[in-house]
């Protein structure tokens, strides 16, 4: 989408920013998860924070109470900044929108859509997870066919790059280049 002429918001680059260390998110997550969680540097070792929160939902919880009200004034300031520099779409890419609430910083939400089947082989792949950690990943997200009904418009992501590309071109052409 950025090829189309979005800016675009990466609620992952977001919460990499929210965990700066000695910031008070950072501070907060410190405390509540220990001090196991840091790498050597300072820096959270999200790999470790993930089998954490990822194995008990009750963490996860916790983890997003935290997260989750932060980087949503970080990312409503970030599309302020973009609208006042006369950006005219702004894309926030975040897997968790609808849990975290914020749905009611955007006009539409897209979402893409693939097999459970794929969407496993996709993190073992990208993230190296294992298949249980995977599964414990999808399983604390939104319910795919809540997450659907509640979205403007779907996405298949089943296939190869270039065809999400052209299905993105062609909703582009239909929803904003009017």
């Amino acid at each position: 989408m950025e090829a189309l002429g979005a800016s675009i918001i990466s609620a992952d680059q977001v919460g990499h920013e929210a965990y700066t260390p000695n910031t008070e998110a950072w501070e907060q997550v410190v405390v509540a998860f220990g001090d196991d969680i840091l790498q050597e540097d300072g820096e959270i070792d999200r790999k470790k924070l993930g089998a954490v929160v990822f194995s008990d939902p009750g963490q996860l919880d916790r983890l997003n109470q935290i997260m989750h009200p932060r980087m949503a004034r970080m990312v409503s300031d970030k599309i302020e900044v973009l609208r006042g520099q006369g950006v005219g779409v702004v894309v926030v890419e975040a897997a968790l929108l609808f849990e975290a609430g914020w749905d009611s910083l955007v006009e539409e939400v897209w979402v893409t859509d693939s097999p459970e089947k794929i969407v496993i082989e996709r993190l073992k792949q990208r993230n190296g997870m294992s298949e249980e950690e995977a599964r414990k990943r999808i399983s604390s997200q939104m319910d795919r066919s809540e997450r659907l009904e509640r979205s403007d418009a779907v996405i298949d992501n089943s296939g190869d790059m270039a065809g999400l590309e052209s299905v993105i071109k062609e909703l582009w052409d239909r929803r904003v280049a009017v």
